[in-house]
């Protein structure tokens, strides 16, 4: 059942949203001892939740678009009273005052929160590996990762714990796991939905977005999510047009864009559905155009010296002074180091020390300033290439989920997982994946949609065409 047709249920009265809640915990319950989709379960609060809605619509009032759906949170997003570790040692219980402002917004919507999501520490990572609470596993092949960083908010959707979810995308960390797990994942245009409550990562990439089990319902959410907050100074001060309404407009006359000089890197498998996808847009009526992106190819090493120094700036506020936790010692400086070496893990380590360096005196300009210049020409041929293209496809991941530890002992293989959909995030630009079929071992494979800034409508009408080809 898509979340439209739960939520009108809902306030209709033909559904109730306790029933529905206690469905998806049911499911919780069932498997999550399996899976470790969570790092904390909010079954009371859930319930409470559940019957204030059920409580306004049999009182005739409307308790939103989003009535009785459930959702699942990454432990990045500020819950007030609730714990927000970012699956972190050092923020270890630690309580929000205030809430995101997603997390309010999807509460006056109607939505059930169910629990906070684990994920790779401070969002680092591509495989929910480096969670200092433990691995979340594939629900489709618990031998495998759900990808990363949001593995436990994409797990939960396709393990069926809740009908949405919502993660974080700084270089790909919600359309990876999306293609790994085989549900729709969307990062939408930089400053489309407000980061205001959403613990840092690198601020200027960083994107808060969905996780669903359809097209339909990915629009919906950020429908909903989606506008202008005063509270982000990033956030996009106007109104943006229905995505929902987009959906049955075909792709008839789009030009769909081939990248002539991608990367190479992904498997065959992954290439053969990517290659399926272009035939079902032109058998639907688009034109399959060439574009060329030269600089697409130095994404990977622009990020991971630009992420990487946000992120030891960012970081640095976690000293065992004002929150979360503290190593006593014998004076401040002292106190400072032990609670950060007990606190971080070794990938968040590695990237506080990678950003460090590359904002240090004499290596600023030669490393830091450098990406930024590459930030710029990613941007700027990718503006020509949507002069030419109304969409880009290229894979999500180059690969479908790998096993556990297949990666762990080589950082630079993990980062690779990203090729595809870094350079998205350098440019701002929105790009969702879409489950396209099943590659290696059955496993499914995610095509990536792209599309220029504020240009959700057009990249939802190709996604929804894509579905509606292997449905």
């Amino acid at each position: 059942m898509r979340a439209a047709e739960i939520a009108a249920g809902v306030r209709a009265g033909t559904l109730r949203a306790a029933d529905l809640t206690e469905q998806h915990l049911a499911r919780i319950a069932e498997r999550e001892g399996e899976i470790h989709a969570f790092n904390h379960v909010m079954a009371d609060e859930a319930r409470a939740q559940a019957a204030r809605i059920d409580a306004a619509a049999a009182a005739g009032n409307d308790p939103g678009p989003l009535a009785g759906v459930t959702v699942a949170l990454k432990d990045n997003m500020c819950t007030r009273g609730v714990p927000t570790t970012c699956s972190s040692r050092i923020l270890e219980g630690w309580k929000p005052p205030y809430n995101a402002t997603v997390v309010d917004t999807l509460h006056a919507a109607g939505a059930v929160v169910v629990g906070k999501t684990n994920l790779d520490e401070f969002a680092m990572g591509s495989s929910t590996e480096n969670s200092a609470f433990g691995p979340t596993r594939n629900p489709l092949d618990t031998s495998r990762v759900p990808g990363g960083s949001s593995g436990g908010s994409a797990a939960a959707v396709a393990a069926g714990f809740s009908q949405f979810s919502l993660g974080s995308d700084t270089g790909g960390s919600i359309r990876q796991p999306a293609a790994l797990c085989g549900v729709v994942g969307v990062k939408p245009t930089y400053g489309y939905v407000s980061r205001y409550g959403l613990v840092a990562f690198a601020s200027s990439l960083d994107q808060i977005g969905p996780f669903t089990s359809s097209v339909e319902d990915a629009a919906l959410v950020l429908d909903v999510i989606g506008g202008h907050d005063p509270h982000d100074s990033t956030s996009i001060p106007q109104q943006h047009p229905s995505l929902v309404d987009s959906l049955q407009q075909g792709v008839e006359g789009l030009r769909i864009g081939r990248i002539t000089d991608l990367p190479e890197g992904a498997d065959p498998d992954v290439n053969e559905r990517l290659e399926a996808a272009f035939e079902a847009l032109a058998a639907a009526g688009a034109t399959i155009v060439d574009v060329e992106v030269p600089a697409f190819t130095f994404g990977l090493t622009a990020y991971y010296l630009i992420a990487p120094a946000e992120a030891s700036s960012n970081l640095a506020r976690y000293d065992g002074v004002r929150y979360g936790m503290r190593v006593e010692a014998a004076d401040t400086n002292a106190m400072y180091g032990a609670t950060r070496e007990k606190g971080f893990g070794d990938e968040v380590k590695r990237r506080i020390m990678l950003g460090t360096y590359a904002l240090s005196a004499g290596y600023y300009d030669a490393y830091y300033g450098k990406a930024l210049k590459v930030r710029r020409l990613i941007h700027d041929d990718f503006e020509r290439a949507y002069t030419k293209a109304d969409v880009l496809l290229t894979p999500t991941s180059p690969s479908v989920a790998f096993e556990f530890g297949s990666k762990g002992d080589n950082p630079l293989a993990m980062y690779l997982c990203d090729t595809y959909t870094i350079p998205t995030n350098l440019a701002g630009h929105p790009g969702m994946s879409v489950p396209y079929g099943t590659g290696a071992h059955g496993l499914p494979v995610g095509v990536q949609v792209l599309a220029g800034t504020l240009q959700e409508p057009t990249m939802f009408r190709v996604a929804a065409a894509l579905e509606r080809s292997v449905s």
